[in-house]
């Protein structure tokens, strides 16, 4: 049986009832814009979690890694993200479409804290911004360009608490299926589990940048 809640909160009054308080520095970090601190933090950061919404108010979250800098700071108010071979699911074109929202958080290696960005988001072709992206040789056939509403740094407790950059403490991976495990099964797909962990193991070995 799907579990219950029996204990919902329904408005903010209900939140500040049990915490309530914030520190200025808190609601006067917000930015409308990228900083120089911003700036410098996304040039640093190889990984960004996108986050979209559609119509429906139905959601998508997706990794997007490259060399620190692969997002590119095109002025203080836009962002440009390069759009590289994947699943071709397009699941965050679609809601771009509808909306126009988006969300990112990037991340860098070995530091605690991250960036959030917020703002709007559209899909182009534009080619010389998609040349300036490129890598091996390699043009991206989309860029996602982000107007920039929103922007902050978030404090790093959460990082701190997960251990995410203490390997050390990481639980161990013993357990978990294969890429190759999780959708032969998942896709009950038609072609041999061999042949599958044989394609995707070749992909992440030789077509990063490749269709």
């Amino acid at each position: 049986m799907p579990y219950t809640p029996t204990d919902v909160l329904t408005s903010m009054d209900a939140v500040r009832a049990v915490i309530d308080g914030i520190h200025p520095a808190q609601r006067l970090k917000i930015l409308d814009h990228l900083d120089a601190h911003c700036i410098n933090w996304i040039a640093h950061a190889p990984f960004v979690i996108i986050a979209t919404i559609n119509a429906q108010g139905q959601m998508d979250t997706s990794p997007k890694g490259d060399p620190p800098g692969f997002v590119r700071v095109l002025d203080e108010n836009t962002l440009a993200i390069p759009d590289r071979p994947g699943n071709h699911r397009f699941d965050g074109f679609q809601n771009i479409f509808e909306t126009g929202r988006i969300s990112l958080l990037f991340l860098v290696p070995n530091r605690n804290e991250v960036v959030r960005v917020n703002g709007s988001a559209q899909v182009v072709r534009d080619l010389p911004l998609r040349k300036s992206m490129a890598i091996k040789d390699r043009v991206p056939d989309f860029a996602i360009v982000v107007s920039v509403e929103e922007a902050f740094f978030h404090c790093g407790k959460a990082t701190i608490r997960s251990g995410l950059w203490s390997p050390d403490k990481a639980a161990s991976t013993a357990a978990l299926p294969t890429y190759a495990e999780a959708i032969h099964e998942q896709a009950k797909a038609e072609v041999t589990f061999e042949a599958l962990d044989a394609r995707l193991k070749h992909n992440d070995a030789n077509r990063l940048y490749d269709e």
